[in-house]
Formats: C-alpha cells, structure tokens, sequence
C-alpha cells in the first residue's frame, strides 16, 4: 500500500507520541529529540556532536506544515556531566517543551494526520520524509520522522516503529 497524502499519527500518552495533537490553530507534534548532522560518522567527539533539540511542529487543519519551532538545548556529553538537576541539559529541555506547548491556544491531545514535510537546521534533518522501500509497487514504502526515528507505514494506522 502507497504512503498515503496524509499520514495519520496516533496519539500514545506516556510515550514518544504523548506530544502531539489539536489546537485552535490546527494541529502540532512536539518533541525532545538527540541528533547528529546528517552524515556525521561518529568519532571520538561523538558526545560533543549528539545534540539535543526541542521541537514543535505546526501544522494546519488540513496536515499542512505550517512552521517549527526547533531549539537546539545542549549535547549528550553536557547531560552526561551534568546528569540531574533543574541546569541538566534534559531538564532544560523539558521546561522548553512544557513552555512551547503552554503556548498552544486550546491544546488538546490526540491523533492528527499531517503531509510530508522536510527542513534542516544546524545541518540535522526535521521532518516527516517518505522513504522508498525495496517493492516497486510501492507496498513496503514508509513515513519516517527524523531525527526521532519513528517510522510509519500500511496499514497506515498512525502506529509506529522504531
């Protein structure tokens, strides 16, 4: 089965698509997501270059990107020296998330359905990127979101896979 127009994305509180849903503007997914640049092959300064970001996506009632709001927080290795408390970098980042999502006029949980869409900030991919796979009828093709590594696929029932 093809990538459908409109990707359907399903909401699962208390997991990596706990995140997303409607607001009086349209519908959004958010995240806090660790990411290289693409096509950095990890090195020695791997801990410097894994960096975390802080990202809404808004989209209209349609599932049309309409603009992101992306933060880079800090990297893995400020989190590894610094591994707790309110200056960590993750708890940073859940503040920025928290706060990005309070920003949202009547913000309600729940299922969305949005289009493809790809952007690069700080050399890193964003985006929800139709992946062709191994058919030529297209059957096994897939909607990945990056950096977060979500795939989703047929039956297109807005469930993912890592």
């Amino acid at each position: 089965m093809a990538v459908p127009e409109t990707i359907p994305l399903a909401h699962e509180p208390d997991h990596r698509t706990g995140t997303i849903g409607r607001y009086a503007h349209g519908q959004f997914f958010a995240s806090v997501s660790y990411a290289f640049p693409e096509g950095y092959a990890p090195g020695s300064d791997w801990a410097d270059r894994k960096r975390l970001y802080v990202v809404l996506h808004r989209f209209d009632h349609e599932g049309r990107h309409v603009d992101s709001d992306i933060r880079h927080i800090g990297t893995w290795a400020e989190q590894m020296r610094r591994p707790r408390g309110d200056g960590s970098v993750m708890a940073r980042a859940l503040a920025r998330l928290a706060d990005l999502l309070d920003g949202l006029p009547g913000r309600a949980y729940g299922d969305i359905a949005v289009r493809p869409f790809r952007l690069t900030v700080d050399g890193v991919l964003f985006g929800l990127v139709v992946e062709a796979g191994e058919e030529a009828d297209g059957a096994d093709d897939r909607a990945e979101l990056h950096p977060d590594g979500l795939g989703f696929r047929a039956p297109w029932d807005g469930l993912y896979d890592t």
